[in-house]
């Protein structure tokens, strides 16, 4: 639990500290306030990176750093960030501890939910890769470098048949075989937070909509479920020119997906407004379980101006849900928010 916050030159904050409960925090102020900006300190804090903005864009303007001091109540945490030219340099400090980056080991579980997330059913395929693969990242310490690994051989590939002339079929081998193995990795990962995802989601959903449903989730993939790696590898080799005329490749998890069933039809085509943002609330909810299952620590959630999205029935579920968490929620009216929570939130206006 996070118990303040110092921030110094960051974004739109000079040097401002604040107290922070560790129940429902609600941060209110107008538009373009600062609000989203508190919400981006706390994910440098917990997981290095802002979801919004590039590292030099953190820095307040004609400063040369920002830093971030927050105490939770085992550690102290901060990052520092340093102007180089038309970059940016960042540096962790856990109790002391200096490090360039944050792993996983070294990461705090958070679950951020904003406006931009209403679009993950409808949206581009790619939004749904995302999400599977930070929440993977999250619980699975080794998934990042795996990520990593497959983007740079996916790179070298492509490189390659853009430039025919340059790729034989031995050194495009040489990149299936790496791609097909890492690949594999990758899909295995997502098929198998899915069925997690998929465990209780049905029940999660009719929580929320106060009738029975039936949700699944179901991975979407031109390979082999079962033997992933080898019919990759197959595609790759025998779909070659194919790829080459295209100057991409066309197979691997790059290019896979995920499709929700909401009572046996596919929600992305069938689903109304409110089943979508009941869809989501409930993906959101079982990311929450499944995080604080595998990290045995309780997320701290972000929530950048969701409830004004929500009608009364989902904000009621929401505000049932984070009375267990630390949630830090960001809004135009607090009123809306507060009352919802009784005495049990801190107001923090900015």
């Amino acid at each position: 639990m996070f118990t303040d916050i110092r921030l110094q030159h960051f974004r739109s904050y000079s040097d401002e500290s604040l107290e922070l409960s560790d129940g429902v925090n609600i941060i209110v102020g107008p538009n373009a306030g600062g609000k989203t900006t508190l919400l981006e300190a706390l994910l440098l804090v917990t997981r290095g990176g802002s979801y919004k903005a590039h590292d030099i864009d953190l820095i307040a303007f004609d400063e040369n750093w920002a830093r971030i001091d927050a105490h939770t109540n085992t550690e102290t945490r901060s990052v520092k960030i340093l102007r180089e030219g038309t970059l940016a340099k960042k540096q962790f400090v856990i109790d002391g501890r200096q490090f360039a980056r944050l792993n996983q080991t070294h990461s705090l579980p958070v679950v951020l939910f904003e406006p931009d997330h209403l679009q993950l059913l409808t949206g581009s395929p790619e939004r749904r890769r995302l999400f599977l693969d930070d929440l993977t990242e999250q619980t699975n310490p080794s998934f990042s470098k795996i990520r990593q690994y497959y983007k740079r051989a996916l790179q070298q590939r492509n490189a390659l048949l853009k430039n025919s002339h340059l790729a034989t079929k031995d050194q495009l081998f040489v990149w299936n075989i790496r791609l097909s193995e890492l690949g594999g990795q990758i899909a295995r990962e997502r098929m198998k937070l899915i069925n997690d995802l998929n465990e209780k989601i049905s029940n999660t959903y009719s929580e929320i909509a106060d009738k029975k449903h039936s949700v699944r989730l179901e991975y979407q993939t031109r390979c082999s479920t079962e033997n992933y790696d080898t019919d990759l590898l197959h595609k790759l080799e025998t779909k070659t020119e194919i790829d080459h005329a295209r100057g991409f490749t066309m197979y691997g998890p790059h290019r896979d997906d995920m499709t929700v069933i909401l009572n046996n039809h596919p929600a992305q085509d069938t689903a109304s407004r409110g089943e979508t943002r009941t869809l989501l609330l409930a993906l959101k909810m079982r990311e929450t379980i499944i995080l604080e299952e595998a990290r045995n620590i309780r997320p701290a959630l972000l929530l950048d101006d969701v409830f004004s999205e929500l009608d009364g029935k989902r904000r009621k579920a929401l505000t049932s849900f984070l009375k267990s968490y630390q949630a830090f929620i960001t809004t135009t009216d607090a009123d809306v928010i507060a009352k919802n929570f009784a005495q049990n939130s801190n107001i923090i206006a900015v």
